[in-house]
């Protein structure tokens, strides 16, 4: 294990090779230097777990590189700590990430930008490695900012065309603004505790705080708000959306299995910390139900393939936060891993089927795929399956241990949002399904995909979405997990029962409305309140219209008002006021000796009464 950091430190040299010689690159060497840093972090996380998962149970290892700085008692360590937590981060971080790499090698292909394409997408899993890795709050906030750079990159990668550009500065201020929030937060953590070190702080906070201090609420909220931001959860959800103007496999990489879930992975490894606020806590899981449920209706009215998944990963990270505001800490990390496999084949399924439609993305605009693209098809279908918890499926496994430890832990309002959750996943996933790959094909000339580079990483994540379920992770030693009753043990199958029904009724409806009568759906969407609803979700829900009248126009207000910088006027006084004294001064610089030896004997007789005088 003592090879640890070389996890992270491929990827990062992938970066600084790529980002040096990417003008000297071919696509071919830009793909061996992007996948195989990754694929080499893989392999080296697939033998450190080997050795991990031979210790004593509840073990850990840190590896102490150096010491970042030592001022007054502030010693913040370069050290990188492996648990049961990180240790699931980073295989789930390498191992996807590799996927959806090497695809990304097939659907670059003949991209200008290809090298650079990559020493983005390894910049962005050295970041987030660094950031699961990290032993200390600084490191994890240092990693938490790479991949806020790096998603910016991606997401705005052509930024030849003026959305993509708007579309990343508008992913990167609105996560900036979490990003404050969680500064803050660590500014009093580090006050009122006096260190970063994530161990001592789980250990030092309930002997310095009681439960529901000021101090410790105040904490765990700004913590909460970095979350939100990270996550795209309620109110800072508005820039996931409009993130999907990057390429597919960074959709698949970013806002499926890895930065997204930064907001989760932060909670459940500062769980102490929100615990001993238990008001937030609370309203975690408020905040991931009401956005389960909000994402869910505003996906039901979209036409974009990617936009639809966009929703869903918002949807998803919702469940994981009402599962931990319900203290059902290790399913909300066991859906992080099975979210990750189902989402990133759904997002390259996705790439897949654009390309085939010649970068199509309307789904109306689409047909009758099943036939003309059959393998796509399939394994478009596995993963839907997967996100709709159908049995069996590694998303049945995960999500139904949600549902039922939320009603278990006496989370009855979390459970209710989480099953109305569950249908309303069913019901816009197949709505996509029956839209794109039934019914009358749409569009000529579909072009079928081919390639190692494309098939294996499908077939491989359909493998993962199907039976990543079965996959033990223990997380005992991590994350708590309080007792059940005995007496609600056989509630578990009567409540996974329940999930599988109101899923079946989802799959129905979107059958019934958008393949056999979609003259239904049309009538209802046609309505005077199918319309206002439509206009509303189809708007999500107006947050974009609402922060521009709350922010953005009166910040460009102020900015206009302003546009001759009153302040820079003020300070330009200075320099003027200098010059014109200069200007004075220059004249009395007349070149006439009779001139100086009066103004010298004039001195002279000014400093002598000073001195005479004072």
């Amino acid at each position: 294990m003592h090879l640890l950091f070389l996890v992270f430190l491929f990827p990062l040299l992938g970066f600084v090779t790529l980002a040096i010689g990417r003008r000297h690159f071919s696509e071919n060497a830009a793909a061996v230097v992007g996948v195989g840093s990754i694929g080499l972090s893989a392999l080296l996380t697939a033998f450190i777990g080997l050795q991990f998962y031979q210790l004593p149970a509840g073990a850990s290892y840190t590896q102490l590189l150096w010491t970042w700085m030592s001022v007054d008692g502030f010693a913040p360590n370069f050290a990188l700590r492996l648990d049961q937590l990180s240790m699931l981060m980073m295989s789930v971080i390498t191992g996807v990430g590799f996927f959806i790499h090497l695809f990304a090698s097939w659907y670059m292909r003949g991209d200008d930008s290809y090298p650079r394409f990559f020493a983005y997408m390894n910049l962005f899993v050295a970041a987030m490695l660094f950031l699961v890795l990290g032993d200390n709050l600084l490191f994890l906030y240092f990693g938490w900012e790479g991949v806020g750079l790096a998603s910016y990159l991606l997401i705005g990668f052509w930024y030849q065309d003026p959305a993509n550009g708007a579309a990343a500065r508008k992913a990167f201020v609105v996560t900036r603004v979490g990003d404050t929030f969680m500064a803050i937060g660590l500014f009093i953590l580090f006050h009122e505790l006096g260190t970063l070190d994530i161990q001592q702080l789980l250990t030092l906070a309930p002997q310095k705080w009681a439960e529901g201090s000021p101090m410790v609420t105040a904490a765990a909220l700004l913590l909460l708000g970095g979350a939100v931001g990270k996550s795209a959860q309620l109110p800072l959800q508005t820039w996931l959306p409009d993130a999907m103007a990057g390429p597919t496999p960074v959709s698949a990489l970013i806002h499926a299995a890895t930065m997204v879930t930064a907001g989760v992975y932060l909670i459940a490894r500062t769980h102490t910390i929100f615990e001993l606020a238990p008001c937030v806590l609370e309203l975690v899981g408020w905040v991931g139900g009401v956005t389960l449920l909000m994402a869910g209706f505003i996906a039901l009215t979209q036409s974009d393939i990617k936009k639809v998944l966009a929703y869903s990963t918002m949807s998803q990270i919702g469940y994981m936060f009402l599962a931990l505001g319900a203290g059902a800490y290790q399913p909300a990390v066991f859906h992080l891993m099975t979210h990750a496999f189902f989402k990133a084949l759904l997002f390259l399924s996705a790439g897949s089927v654009i390309l085939a439609c010649h970068h199509e993305q309307n789904i109306f605009k689409m047909g009758g795929l099943r036939t003309r693209i059959p393998f796509t098809f399939w394994v478009f279908l596995i993963g839907s399956l997967g996100l709709v918890a159908f049995p069996l499926t590694s998303g049945f496994f995960s999500k139904d241990e949600i549902l039922f430890q939320a009603w278990a832990y006496g989370h009855k309002p979390f459970f209710w949002m989480g099953l109305a959750g569950a249908f309303m996943t069913a019901l816009y996933t197949f709505r996509l399904i029956f839209i794109a790959f039934f019914g009358e094909a749409h569009g000529h000339d579909v072009h079928k995909p081919h390639g190692v580079d494309h098939t294996l990483p499908l077939a491989v994540l359909a493998v993962a979405a199907l039976l990543g379920g079965l996959i033990h992770i223990p997380l005992d030693a991590v994350l708590p997990q309080a007792a059940i009753p005995e007496e609600l043990e056989p509630m578990k199958h009567t409540l996974a029962i329940a999930s599988v029904g109101v899923s079946f009724l989802g799959i129905f409806l979107a059958w019934y409305f958008f393949l056999k009568n979609r003259a239904a759906s049309a009538a209802i969407r046609n309505s005077a309140i199918g319309t206002l609803l439509f206009r509303w979700w189809n708007a999500a829900f107006g947050f974009d219209w609402l922060y521009d009248k709350l922010f953005v126009r009166p910040y460009l207000f102020i900015v206009h008002a302003n546009r001759h910088d009153i302040a820079d006027q003020a300070i330009g006084q200075i320099p003027r006021l200098v010059l014109a004294l200069n200007a004075r001064l220059t004249r009395t610089q007349t070149g006439q000796l009779r001139w100086y030896a009066g103004a010298t004997a004039a001195g002279a007789v000014v400093v002598i009464a000073a001195v005479i005088l004072l």
